[in-house]
């Protein structure tokens, strides 16, 4: 199984953040009409992997669109689309389907994340009564099987539909997808001075990314 559960710092601890890569993928069509139908089966956020950068740089949106349902200020219909808006570096939702989102036709590689919110567990719950200070062995097995059996739930769904090569979502097997020119295009890095001046590839990488996650968190100042 490729789908990773990722821990973020300051996310409340009832959010599951899970995410995989799917290569090579033959159905982007189908995929986009799920979502063009509102499907709640497909409430997944589709990235295209050739406009991400690296897992920071999908983790920053990721953060953001979680934020933003936290404090009940999400201006797309979910967190998942919430995510892809995250990634532009301006307020224009459809430019940013457009650009970050699953394309019929074109997307090839894809990453997909799905965020699930878990009910939280009640104070009064934990500590109305004095068995509830401890829980039981069989209460222990309950809560270590149910996110496994949720991640689970989400791999057989997404290996059912999707139809591609999963991978681990990792910067090594991103690399490579990464279309530059586009990606310097979206961002506007082909007119940063301190970029055409870098002559190690990884410092100026390094230095791409950090402006494009830049420009991603101050679009909203």
């Amino acid at each position: 199984m490729t789908l990773e559960k990722i821990q973020l710092e300051h996310v409340p601890s009832n959010i599951h953040i899970y995410a995989t890569l799917f290569r090579d993928v033959s159905n982007a069509d189908f995929l986009h009409s799920q979502l063009l139908a509102r499907n709640p089966d497909f409430e997944y956020a589709f990235v295209d992997a050739s406009s991400v950068i690296s897992r920071f740089h999908l983790l920053s949106a990721v953060y953001a669109a979680v934020n933003a349902l936290v404090t009940g200020t999400l201006r797309t219909p979910n967190v998942h689309s919430e995510i892809v808006v995250s990634l532009n570096t301006n307020n224009n939702i459809a430019d940013a389907y457009r650009r970050w989102g699953i394309t019929p036709g074109k997307t090839k590689d894809l990453i997909v994340v799905k965020v699930v919110v878990a009910p939280e567990v009640s104070s009064t719950e934990t500590t109305s009564s004095p068995t509830k200070d401890k829980p039981t062995t069989q209460e222990q097995q309950q809560q270590q099987q149910q996110p496994e059996d949720e991640q689970q739930s989400i791999w057989t769904h997404l290996t059912t539909h999707v139809k591609g090569t999963p991978s681990e979502l990792s910067d090594a097997n991103l690399a490579p997808l990464t279309d530059w020119p586009k990606v310097r295009k979206y961002y506007r890095l082909n007119a940063v001075p301190a970029l055409a001046g870098c002559k190690d590839d990884e410092e100026k990488r390094r230095q791409e990314e950090r402006l494009a996650v830049m420009g991603m968190a101050l679009k909203g100042l």
